[in-house]
């Protein structure tokens, strides 16, 4: 899991530091040298969507998706163990859904192009087949393996110290 969250964020962060560069490059053709960089802003569209889907990825693997654990305080571990299973499972179904719809698509709209650079919006939809089927992977690993990420965790802290 640490592999996969460190691609993932290392992606976002480098696309994060082209989205800041470039926006800043279009601020000051703009409006200092009054000549506009029109396909910033495909480029920036495209970029905070693939940045998004595979944040979503990086978020799961270091488990840092948003929770409300109300039910959970109140269950006991085994039963807890079920809920999260359940979850889990319906949360990799759903995601495994998104991925195909995304697909589909992708292959309906990959004719269309964007207005000022020409890119198949394809690419865009690739994004959410990446970042949910990525997410679903991360999540169908901790259901199969809850021990693998124990043990890599007790790994990792071990080297820290």
């Amino acid at each position: 899991m640490r592999l996969i969250f460190l691609a993932a964020s290392a992606f976002g962060a480098l696309s994060v530091a082209i989205l800041v560069v470039m926006t800043a490059a279009a601020v000051v053709a703009r409006y200092i040298l009054g000549m506009p960089i029109a396909w910033t802003e495909e480029v920036s569209g495209l970029l905070m969507i693939w940045i998004v889907m595979v944040g979503a990825i990086a978020c799961e693997a270091n488990r840092q998706h948003l929770t409300i654990d109300l039910i959970e305080a109140v269950l006991s571990p085994r039963l807890n163990r079920a809920l999260s299973a359940v979850v889990g499972l319906v949360s990799i179904g759903l995601l495994i859904f998104m991925s195909w719809q995304a697909w589909a698509l992708g292959q309906t709209t990959a004719f269309k192009k964007t207005q000022i650079l020409g890119v198949s919006w394809f690419w865009l939809d690739l994004a959410v087949v990446v970042g949910a089927a990525g997410t679903a992977v991360v999540m169908a690993w901790r259901l199969i393996r809850p021990d693998a990420e124990a043990r890599s965790d007790a790994a990792a802290d071990r080297l820290e110290h």
